[in-house]
């Protein structure tokens, strides 16, 4: 086939091109200038850097002249608790997952300091996304344990941006929780908005499986599959609900700076209830509007503004569900104030959405097998703390933090004349799941009760507690009971 091309194309091609060209040119001309721009920002004076832990963020720059900004961080390897009765050795920057949030502007010449405490077992380093040189500084901070580097660097680019370690292997420094953020305000300012929160999801991979007990170690083939035991906002789980939860006002605009240290897994970020009016894409410059979910990048960030317009409980998850309500991703935005009915007429009700844990759950038939038990409880007390986490970490979402139930769904367990009549029966429920109409307290109930995968020391603990909660009947439930209903079917 010949090709034909008529005696205009080439002309109109060739206008095109040099459109396109000088475009371009005009696009590089502006990076130029607002890049020298940039780089020759005056610095006015010394100024010692407000950090915070999270969820709290520093004072917005406003329109404060460019400073030499003091950055002085401390790294610091302590124990914490992933989630009840849960520990972990965490890595961190400035005592917290994710690290101190650092605040600056455009032209700041920032000179970092970092510290690595004495206690601490490992050298780490430093890798911030806002730096323009050879490892986001991370060739310039190698620190190990009792020592000190000083590096410094000019921002340049607005924007927020993720920081982490860089120290081999990168992997375990970062799975260990060794990220935070770092906010570039453009010249003047961000605009103002009511209330500011720093969140940042990470993904954690422990020997144990999700619950167990005792102090977990990293585990690194979980980490190289992408198989964590726990996604979380800030840390571990629980580390924004109930005391902990966010808070806002009707009426009030919100920004979230949201970060995700990964280092393994894309975060779909929602708001249940809400509307980002305005996303910051990658927290650079494109903003989108009108925004149900955005998408964060391991290693990324983004910039999140919405207005609260009704009162209640709003739920901030990692949309890939499983995440939120079983590997701990799942935060609480509290509002207070008067209804509006013309926007939200339905019933509000707090606490319905609440993390259930990883238990392993299934429809109510099928022989249960026992899975495997890391810790006894030795006294009845631990049998009390042991079954209060198993609980909170399993049961809470349907049964409620003090057994009241969910009204017209989930039986109530406290004061339950239908739980107090045949402890058996409750075991056999616990183990092999139920379906199908029941009265408690006089109101019928028809609703499913999924089959738990947990041990017979599980079930003795969490059942022990229940029963001696809330004004039941006291009863203790060992193992041996449980064994004995496990072998009936």
């Amino acid at each position: 086939m010949k090709l034909s091309i008529n005696n205009t194309f080439i002309p109109k091609m060739m206008l095109c091109l040099g459109a396109a060209a000088f475009l371009s040119s005009c696009v590089n001309e502006k990076s130029d200038r607002i890049y020298n721009r940039t780089v020759d920002i005056p610095v006015s004076q010394e100024m010692i850097a407000e950090l915070t832990s999270p969820p709290n963020v520093p004072t917005p720059v406003g329109r404060r002249k460019a400073k030499k900004l003091i950055v002085d961080l401390e790294i610091q390897e302590r124990e914490g608790e992933m989630t009840g009765g849960t520990k972990y050795i965490y890595w961190t920057f400035g005592g917290t997952v994710p690290g101190s949030f650092i605040r600056t502007r455009v032209g700041d010449e920032v000179e970092f300091h970092l510290k690595n405490h004495p206690d601490n077992k490992l050298p780490h380093n430093i890798d911030l996304h806002a730096v323009n040189g050879p490892g986001g500084g991370a060739e310039s901070s190698f620190v190990a344990p009792g020592h000190e580097k000083v590096f410094s660097f000019k921002v340049l680019n607005p924007g927020l941006f993720v920081y982490h370690c860089a120290t081999a292997p990168v992997g375990m420094h970062i799975a260990n929780g060794m990220y935070g953020l770092i906010l570039v305000e453009p010249v003047g300012g961000l605009p103002p908005v009511d209330r500011e929160y720093y969140i940042m999801q990470g993904d954690f991979y422990t020997e144990g499986k999700y619950g167990a007990r005792g102090l977990q170690a990293f585990d690194m083939q979980k980490a190289i599959n992408e198989t964590p035991d726990y996604v979380v906002f800030n840390g571990h789980v629980g580390a924004m609900t109930g005391d902990n939860a966010l808070t806002a006002k009707v009426g009030e605009k919100i920004r979230l700076f949201v970060g995700n240290g990964g280092p393994g897994l894309v975060s779909s970020f929602h708001v249940i209830g809400e509307i980002f009016d305005k996303v910051h894409v990658d927290g650079g410059d494109l903003i989108n509007e009108n925004v149900q979910t955005t998408l964060i990048p391991a290693g990324g960030a983004a910039i999140v503004e919405f207005r609260v317009d009704v009162p209640g409980t709003f739920i901030l998850v990692d949309h890939s569900i499983f995440r939120a309500f079983n590997k701990g991703a799942l935060a609480m935005l509290k509002v207070e104030g008067e209804e509006n009915k013309v926007i939200y007429s339905g019933e509000i009700r707090d606490g319905i959405y609440l993390p259930e844990g990883s238990v392993i759950q299934s429809m109510p038939n099928g022989k249960s097998k026992e899975p495997k038990e890391e810790v006894k409880a030795l006294s009845f007390e631990e049998k009390m703390k042991f079954g209060k986490d198993k609980f909170m970490a399993t049961c809470v979402a349907c049964h409620q933090a003090n057994g009241q139930g969910i009204e017209s769904a989930f039986p109530p367990l406290a004061k339950s004349d239908y739980l107090n009549a045949d402890v058996d029966r409750a075991i056999s429920i616990v183990l092999h799941g139920k379906t199908g109409e029941i009265t408690v307290n006089g109101k019928k109930y028809n609703s499913v009760m999924t089959a738990q995968a947990l041990s017979n020391e599980e079930v003795s603990n969490v059942l022990t507690y229940v029963y001696n909660s809330w004004g039941n009947s006291k009863k203790e439930v060992t193992p041996e009971m449980v064994e004995a209903i496990r072998n009936q079917q």
